[in-house]
């Protein structure tokens, strides 16, 4: 059984930054995508960003702002979140997928970690 516990969340003005961390124990495979969704009140969560080895994919909305990076040797990942918009709002989740090709329909989630952008 994976777990994963993410840091980071916060209070912040429009244009600052803030950086998420998602330490993963208890895994057992060495193939696995780790990522991050997130879900604003009253929406469905959505993708965010993942990382599967060295390759990283980010949904549009946040391309260019926000930065997925991996410590393996920590078994952790993070999200370097830049010129945070009020629409970035939501509860942050990290997921784990046993698969390099997709982190579609995650294995493993965190509990979540909130993130509140002000205007």
């Amino acid at each position: 059984q994976v777990q994963l516990v993410e840091s980071g969340g916060g209070l912040v003005q429009a244009g600052g930054s803030l950086r998420l961390s998602c330490v993963a124990s208890g895994r057992t495979s060495s193939a696995y995508t780790m990522g991050w969704f997130r879900q604003a009140p009253g929406k469905d969560r959505e993708f965010v960003a993942r990382i599967v080895w060295s390759a990283t994919y980010y949904a549009d909305s946040v391309k260019g702002r926000f930065t997925i990076s991996r410590d393996n040797a920590k078994n952790t990942v993070y999200l370097q979140m830049n010129t945070l918009k009020p629409e970035d709002t939501a509860v942050y989740y990290c997921a784990l997928k046993e698969s390099v090709v997709t982190i579609r329909d995650p294995d493993y989630w965190g509990q979540g970690t909130q993130v509140t952008v002000s205007s």
